[in-house]
């Protein structure tokens, strides 16, 4: 037998265009068919997976697995959390009160009253109507063409759930954009402490080894080695150059198709690279500005958790 699925009854169109997403997002459309209403509310936020939590009518069962393909197929990740509510707006079908049975609770209280001599109560029809029973309400049949308009109201508020998640996403994406340039222009203000840091280095350096020459105490061939490794420890050219394409790469993905994890890898190797450089820096203002840049990087972080 052929499902709703196959026959692509409700199925969305994934997501094809290629843009930033939040994973935060809301949604939520109506529609009325054969005298009922028909609500779907979408809401999801960040989770690594996906994680779908449905609430709707019994009678809706058979078709819950087409609803929840639908749902990942559009929303691919996150938390989310979809409600389907069915109600008739024609009131006179959809309840009436069983006269029988509110007969024989009537009689009934009034006999209890009696042989207790309680006395009348004023308010008897408000009691009445609490007991259970009272009202008969008749149990919904929905046939394909009502599942299907449930699917098509679905679809719907899939949509605006997109809507909402990509004016979320360019949000995210300034924001993003504004730190990385922070990060990048910190990067700058490393440039000028450098040379006063080879300065005090090459110092150093030069005291350092006028004390071993003066000692003669030393293996000419061997300090070379050692020296030429020291220097290198504190180049921080690589480091530099290394964040920079980090970060044009960071700027360059942010409109990849749910670049949600692969920012967060290049976040880390961000981080890296920052660690690094202030390992290597021994210098104080530089190292001021290596914490700046994590400050940013962090904040950075927390944002790329919530795209898709």
């Amino acid at each position: 037998m052929t499902s709703r699925l196959e026959k692509n009854v409700f199925l969305p169109q994934q997501i094809s265009i290629s843009m930033i997403r939040s994973m935060t997002g809301y949604g939520v459309a109506e529609q009325t068919y054969d005298s009922k209403t028909i609500t779907v509310e979408i809401k999801t936020l960040n989770s690594k997976q996906l994680d779908l939590q449905m609430k709707l009518p019994n009678e809706l069962r058979s078709a819950e697995l087409d609803f929840r393909n639908s749902i990942g197929a559009k929303l691919q990740r996150g938390k989310i959390d979809a409600v389907v509510t069915v109600t008739d707006t024609d009131l006179t079908q959809t309840y009436h009160i069983d006269q029988d049975i509110v007969k024989a609770y009537k009689d009934q209280i009034e006999s209890i009253s009696g042989q207790l001599h309680l006395p009348s109560s004023a308010d008897l029809a408000n009691i009445l109507f609490r007991m259970p029973g009272i009202f008969n309400v008749p149990t919904m049949n929905y046939d394909e063409a009502f599942i299907a308009k449930v699917g098509e109201t679905l679809n719907q508020a899939l949509d605006k759930v997109d809507d909402f998640r990509v004016q979320e996403g360019q949000t995210l994406k300034k924001d993003l954009l504004h730190r990385v340039a922070l990060i990048l222009n910190l990067l700058e203000q490393v440039e000028p402490y450098e040379k006063s840091r080879h300065e005090v280095i090459k110092q150093r350096l030069v005291k350092n080894l006028a004390e071993l020459t003066s000692s003669g105490q030393y293996d000419e061939n061997r300090f070379e080695q050692e020296l030429i490794y020291y220097l290198e420890k504190l180049d921080i050219t690589e480091e530099k150059v290394r964040l920079r394409q980090h970060c044009n790469y960071f700027n360059e993905s942010c409109d990849d198709d749910q670049a949600g994890k692969k920012l967060g890898f290049i976040a880390q190797e961000m981080g890296r690279e920052i660690n690094t450089l202030g390992s290597k820096a021994n210098e104080v203002n530089i190292q001021k500005l290596v914490v700046q840049m994590k400050d940013e990087l962090e904040k950075i972080k927390e944002q790329v958790c919530n795209i898709l």
